[in-house]
């Protein structure tokens, strides 16, 4: 039987256990794909603990890439055979083979590397709604100001490097010298070491005291009343993630004062909802991906039993780019 990394209870890296588990066949809008690859990312951390609650025992991963072995009644957009690649609100990616929703599924085009698609599908789908779909109430231009912390991460080095492809200046915030470093070579106009520095002064040091028109947080808690202060009149405070945490409840009354401020909590899988958004989306991703504008960069690789020391190190703030797991 296929091999699997399950949890039967909410808690730290010590619940994920190498298990191994039937897979059946498809049923109707559904596919089973056996995976090259599986990624790696902060919502499984969050599922893991029970942030995020699902049913147990749960098989986490959310982005995976490999080869359709067999498809359900009604899936007419892949065949056996298909190199695809999926990110999905459905867990299940950290296993040799799987069965899941067809719609979250896309073909993958052969350019594109099997652990380069696990790498990005979540991520990159990611960047790609925050950039080209959250935006400000007075739009976004190429010049104007964005700050998008966690910027050495693996959505952060993606949106760098496409930030800069659409003329903006993204303000990139670290927690070390090395990864603004990174972020910087990556396509940052600016890059703060917020271990060091004070975030909120140097963004209205970099801006000549105006702000940004929009902060993308996925850190949550350490950043958010910084984060706000940051935003000029009119601003959007867009938050994705709470690595540091959740945000504490504030009261609305402090948007009027900082500006008639927005603010929205986005979640990919709100995006992705059907197959024709996924597959739109995926496109605009493999253009850039495939195009080398956006290059997609693996900086950790771990054996599928590994998964443990993988979770440790992503809470840890050890790792940089993307991370993938390999069955």
């Amino acid at each position: 039987m296929p091999r699997a990394i399950q949890i039967t209870a909410f808690g730290g890296p010590e619940q994920l256990q190498l298990v191994d588990l039937p897979v059946g066949e498809p049923g109707p809008g559904e596919v089973r794909i056996r995976h090259h690859a599986s990624g790696l990312n902060f919502i499984d951390v969050y599922q893991r603990t029970g942030l995020y609650p699902n049913a147990l025992p749960l098989t986490l991963g959310a982005e995976g890439a490999g080869i359709v072995e067999a498809v359900g009644e009604g899936v007419a957009h892949l065949a056996p055979g298909d190199r695809a690649a999926y990110a999905s609100n459905v867990p299940g990616s950290y296993c040799e083979s799987r069965v899941m929703p067809a719609r979250h599924v896309v073909r993958l085009p052969e350019t594109i590397a099997f652990d380069t698609a696990a790498a990005m599908m979540l991520k990159g789908l990611t960047a790609q709604y925050l950039l080209k779909r959250v935006r400000p109430v007075e739009g976004l231009e190429a010049g104007d100001f964005v700050l998008f912390h966690a910027a050495a991460g693996g959505v952060g080095l993606i949106a760098c490097q496409w930030a800069r492809a659409l003329g903006l200046q993204l303000i990139g915030t670290a927690g070390s010298a090395a990864k603004c470093e990174l972020a910087k070579a990556h396509g940052a106009a600016h890059v703060i070491d917020y271990a060091k520095e004070d975030f909120v002064a140097r963004v209205k040091d970099i801006t000549g005291g105006q702000g940004v028109k929009v902060v993308y947080d996925s850190v949550g808690k350490d950043t958010w009343e910084g984060s706000l202060s940051c935003l000029r009149p009119f601003g959007l405070m867009a938050s994705f993630g709470n690595a540091s945490g959740p945000v504490p409840p504030f009261a609305p009354g402090i948007l009027g004062a900082k500006g008639s401020l927005y603010v929205t909590r986005q979640t990919l899988f709100s995006h992705i909802a059907t197959r024709e958004t996924t597959q739109a989306m995926a496109e605009d991703l493999f253009d850039v991906v495939a195009g080398g504008t956006v290059k997609i960069r693996i900086d950790q690789r771990y054996p599928l039993e590994q998964v443990a020391q993988a979770h440790r190190d992503l809470e840890g703030r050890k790792t940089t780019g993307s991370t993938v797991l390999l069955p």
